[in-house]
């Protein structure tokens, strides 16, 4: 059985400056909180020989060490197969359409947005959304045509009543 208290106690004692070694390693906030994440998680599944080992704390430094070196190898790799690609064609805003749309989408209730995104963007039918989301297929098919109905509404312009010059 693990000492979670003993675990939990050496995170709270450790955590700042292992985000702080982290960061200095890497240079990026997220690549940081990333490679410090595993190296806990490394010492959770551990936690038997780390707590025992004589310095913890040095067992967790040499493993986020390792973990940043381990990503720093994987970028740079990267990093020349883009070099030798050249950079990426420049991407241009989105289109007045994209922008509408996706401001419509925001407005949809989170489930009814899910059926409606799976369905349109990743072409899943009605019955491939009901198993990946754990819904009924009718509940999937309600979703969908709320969906349409509540995206046609957002998306039709408003009319106006036309003056005509008699009015005037």
């Amino acid at each position: 059985m693990r000492d979670a208290d003993g675990f939990d106690e050496f995170y709270r004692e450790t955590s700042a400056r292992m985000l702080r070694y982290g960061y200095a390693l890497t240079g990026d906030l997220a690549e940081a909180q990333d490679v410090v994440q595993e190296a806990y998680t490394r010492a959770w599944r551990r936690w038997a020989t780390v707590s025992a080992h004589p310095a913890p704390e040095g067992w967790l430094r040499l493993t986020v060490g390792r973990l940043s070196t381990d990503r720093w190898r994987r970028l740079s790799g990267w990093r020349a197969a883009v070099r030798r690609a050249g950079p990426p064609e420049p991407v241009g805003p989105p289109s007045e359409d994209a922008v509408l749309l996706t401001a419509a989408l925001r407005k949809l209730a989170v489930p009814t947005r899910q059926a409606v995104a799976l369905h349109y963007l990743f072409d899943l039918s009605v019955a491939d959304i009901a198993a990946e989301i754990g819904a009924p297929v009718g509940t999937v098919t309600s979703r969908l045509s709320r969906g349409r109905a509540e995206l046609a509404e957002i998306l039709t312009p408003a009319r106006t009543p036309e003056v005509t010059d008699a009015e005037h």
